[in-house]
C-alpha cells in the first residue's frame, strides 16, 4: 500500500488521466475508432526528443556550457543573468523540465561556492519563470507545443508568429527582474572544466536533427522511430529507456478521454460553445488546476483556434506550481538542496508567478 500511495503521489497527473480515460470508456465502448484517438506523431516525437536530450546530458554538454559561462562572471548580477539565461534559452530546445533539472542544482552549487546563498531562492524562482516562459518559443520547448503544433498542422511561420512576441516580452521582463537583485563582486572558482564527450555530442546532435526533420515535416514519424531505435542500439542503447514513459502514457490516456468525449454529441457541442471565443483565458485558467499539458490536449479537441490555446497554456504555466509540473521540480530541488523549504519557496514563487500571469495575459489579450 505504501508503494501504491507513493506512486499515486508521484504520478498524480497520470493517475487522473487514466481514471478519466477508463470512465469515458463506459460512455463509449471500445471499438476500432479508438486507434484513431492517439496522435502517434506527437508520441514518437516526444520519445525521440527525450532520447536526444538525454544524450546531450550524458555527453556532458550542459555541464560544460554552464561551467564555461559561469567562470567568466565577475559579479553576482552577471552570475544571476547567466544562471537564469541558461534556463531561458536552453528550455527552447531541451524542454523546461530538463533545463530546470540540469541548471537548478548547478545554480545552488555555484551560489553556495561563491558564498551567495542568500541569492539561491530568488535565482531558483527566476530560473523557473525563465524555463517556463522561454520554452514557449519553439515546438520542442515543451510537450504541449509538440502536440498543438502537430494537432493543428501549424507551419513554422504560424507557430513563431504566435509565440515569439510573448516570449520576447517575457524575456525582457525576466531580465528586468534580475536587475532588482543586488550586485556584488564575486570570484567564481568551480573546479576544472567538465569533460565534453565529442562522440556523444555528435550522436545526440544527429538524433535531435532527425527529430527536428519530423517537426518541420520533412520526414514522417514512422521513418524516424525505426531509425532512432537502430542508431541507439548501435551507439548508445541506454537512450532507449531515458524517455519519461509516464508522460507518454498520460498523453495516451488524455487522447482516449478526449476522443470518447468528442463522440458524445451533446457534450461535444456544449464544450465547443463554452470554449469558443474564450480559448486564451480558459486554457490559462484550466492549466492552474490540471497543468498546461493536459489542458492543451483537452481543449484542442473542441476548438479550431489553435493559436489562442497555444499562447494560453504556455502563459498558463505561470501561477500555481501545478500549472507547469516543471515548477514542482524546482521546488523539490530547492527544498532538498537549497537549504530552504517548500513554504519559503512558495512565499516568493506564488506572488511573483500570479503577478506575471496577470501581466502576460493582459499583454496577450492586447497583442492577439
Amino acid at each position: 500500500m505504501g508503494k501504491i500511495k507513493m506512486f499515486i503521489k508521484k504520478e498524480s497527473v497520470f493517475c487522473i488521466s487514466a481514471l478519466a480515460a477508463a470512465a469515458s470508456c463506459f460512455a463509449v465502448k471500445p471499438d476500432a475508432l479508438y486507434l484513431e484517438y492517439i496522435d502517434l506523431r506527437t508520441i514518437v516525437l516526444l520519445y525521440c526528443l527525450m532520447g536526444a536530450v538525454a544524450g546531450f546530458g550524458r555527453a556532458g554538454t550542459f555541464a560544460y556550457l554552464a561551467h564555461k559561462l559561469c567562470i567568466r562572471s565577475r559579479s553576482s548580477r552577471a552570475l544571476t543573468f547567466v544562471l537564469v539565461g541558461l534556463c531561458f534559452f536552453s528550455s527552447m530546445l531541451i524542454t523546461n523540465d530538463v533545463a530546470l533539472l540540469t541548471f537548478v542544482p548547478f545554480a545552488i552549487a555555484v551560489l553556495g561556492t561563491v558564498g551567495k546563498t542568500r541569492l539561491i531562492l530568488p535565482v531558483v524562482v527566476l530560473q523557473t519563470l525563465a524555463a517556463n516562459l522561454g520554452s514557449m518559443l519553439t515546438p520542442p520547448g515543451n510537450p504541449q507545443n509538440i502536440h498543438l503544433f502537430s494537432h493543428y498542422s501549424m507551419s513554422m511561420g504560424e507557430f513563431f508568429s504566435a509565440t515569439a512576441p510573448v516570449c520576447l516580452l517575457s524575456g525582457i521582463i525576466i531580465a528586468l527582474l534580475c536587475l532588482f537583485l543586488k550586485s556584488e563582486k564575486v570570484e567564481v572558482d568551480i573546479g576544472e572544466t567538465p569533460i565534453l564527450r565529442l562522440r556523444g555530442l555528435i550522436f545526440s546532435g544527429v538524433l535531435f536533427l532527425l527529430s527536428m526533420l519530423v517537426v518541420f515535416r520533412i520526414i514522417e514519424w514512422f521513418i524516424l522511430l525505426p531509425v532512432f531505435i537502430v542508431l541507439c542500439l548501435i551507439f548508445d542503447r541506454r537512450l532507449l529507456i531515458k524517455a519519461d514513459f509516464m508522460l507518454l502514457l498520460t498523453f495516451c490516456c488524455f487522447f482516449i478521454f478526449v476522443g470518447n468525449i468528442g463522440r458524445i454529441e451533446s457534450v461535444r457541442e456544449l464544450l465547443s460553445r463554452v470554449i469558443a471565443g474564450r480559448e486564451l483565458v480558459l486554457s490559462a485558467l484550466l492549466s492552474q488546476v490540471i497543468s498546461n499539458v493536459p489542458a492543451a490536449v483537452l481543449l484542442s479537441g473542441f476548438t479550431e483556434n489553435g493559436r489562442e490555446i497555444l499562447i494560453g497554456v504556455n502563459i498558463g504555466g505561470l501561477g500555481t506550481p501545478i500549472a507547469s509540473l516543471a515548477s514542482l521540480i524546482s521546488m523539490k530541488i530547492y527544498a532538498s538542496g537549497g537549504k530552504g523549504s517548500n513554504g519559503k519557496f512558495l512565499k516568493l514563487f506564488l506572488p511573483l508567478n500570479f503577478a506575471l500571469l496577470a501581466l502576460m495575459l493582459l499583454i496577450a489579450k492586447l497583442i492577439y
